[in-house]
């Protein structure tokens, strides 16, 4: 696996195998924390070891994960991602099926997501003073046009890749995990004519 090549993902099938909370957690597991056994992956997706290597199987069978070498003994299944990162085109497709296929795995990327913030704050308590002060959430309403939007986007984007986990080289000590989220859309019906 090469670790520093990216994977759009167009194909429906991959899609709706990616489409389940589960999928994505194990996805995510194995792109940061590396190859895991169906064992080490069911305490993060709070499922059985059996039930976990059901969904590893499905990710295998589109492509997104594969059996890793062994760690020495050979008794153990290890998985590891194919990639080293995976993206998602999510405009509009021409495609009925792909279009809803986009729309199911972005419904269940955002719970994914919602998740992933409802962790933190279930815990917020604990976090130390300086964390908890760092934490940003915010909704800003925006006036702008779909150009500016775009170039929003970009900027955000460059402005965070430094700080990228699979891509940060020798980060600080005090470095941890962060979750960024970041959404923009229209939220008016399109202008008519």
């Amino acid at each position: 696996m090469d670790a520093e090549r990216s994977t759009t993902i167009t194909d429906v099938g991959v899609m709706r195998a990616l489409a389940h909370p589960a999928r994505l957690a194990l996805l995510d597991h194995l792109l940061h924390a590396g190859p895991a056994t169906a064992t080490e992956c069911a305490g993060v997706v709070n499922l059985t070891p059996s039930a976990t290597s059901y969904h590893l199987r499905a990710l295998a069978k589109v492509g997104i994960v594969e059996e890793a070498p062994g760690r020495g003994d050979g008794r153990e299944r290890l998985w590891r991602t194919t990639s080293g990162d995976y993206r998602f085109d999510s405009r509009v497709d021409p495609d009925p099926a792909t279009g809803q296929a986009k729309r199911e795995l972005l419904d269940t990327f955002f719970v994914w997501e919602d998740a992933q913030i409802r962790q933190y704050l279930a815990r917020a308590d604990d976090e130390p003073k300086e964390w908890r002060d760092a934490a940003i959430f915010g909704g800003w309403t925006l006036m702008m046009t779909a150009e500016e939007l775009a170039e929003v986007g970009e900027a955000i984007k460059r402005l965070l890749r430094p700080y990228w986990m699979r891509t940060r080289k020798d980060p600080p000590d005090a470095a941890r995990r962060v979750f960024a989220v970041v959404r923009a859309c229209p939220t008016d019906p399109p202008l008519r004519p």
